[in-house]
């Protein structure tokens, strides 16, 4: 794997129904409102009336001094299942939600496969890897802990892979 790919995985047990978890991811525009890393959502374009195609440019903030800007093109959604994106900007690569249910748990997972594409990122990577790992599992736990907080609902654990 080339410095500047990386691929995270993070699962999410949640103690809520699979309709509400589905209903709070699929709805981008609204997760500033309740994921403080999101600092900004903006529609660019509306996609299709199933939401393929539908283009949203994301702010995101860590605990590292950086905000990371992309695109994320929506070019996949099997409803209750799986949600996929295509991202450029700051970073390039997929992005996809897939969900499932264990009794009453509903489990998500979020594959994150990316290139950093600022300079200063690429040129940092050989180091900064773990640093980057790091930031981003945080940015997945706040995300974990404010969904269910949100659905005023038990997290029930949350794992983080790479």
């Amino acid at each position: 794997m080339h410095p500047s790919e990386y691929r995270f995985t993070t699962i999410w047990r949640v103690d809520a129904p699979l309709q509400a978890v589905w209903d709070a991811i699929h709805d981008p525009a609204r997760w500033p409102q309740w994921w403080s890393c999101v600092e900004r959502v903006i529609e660019v374009e509306p996609g299709a009336s199933d939401g393929v195609g539908a283009l949203h440019r994301y702010t995101w903030k860590g605990r590292l001094p950086y905000r990371v800007a992309f695109d994320m093109r929506v070019t996949r959604i099997e409803p209750l299942a799986v949600l996929e994106g295509q991202a450029c900007g700051d970073v390039e690569g997929t992005g996809r939600w897939q969900f499932s249910t264990r009794g009453d748990v509903t489990v998500v997972r979020y594959e994150w496969r990316v290139r950093t594409k600022r300079g200063w990122m690429n040129f940092v990577a050989p180091l900064a890897r773990p640093f980057f790992k790091w930031n981003h599992d945080y940015v997945m736990q706040r995300g974990g802990e404010a969904l269910a907080g949100l659905l005023d609902a038990r997290l029930l654990g949350i794992e983080h892979s790479s």
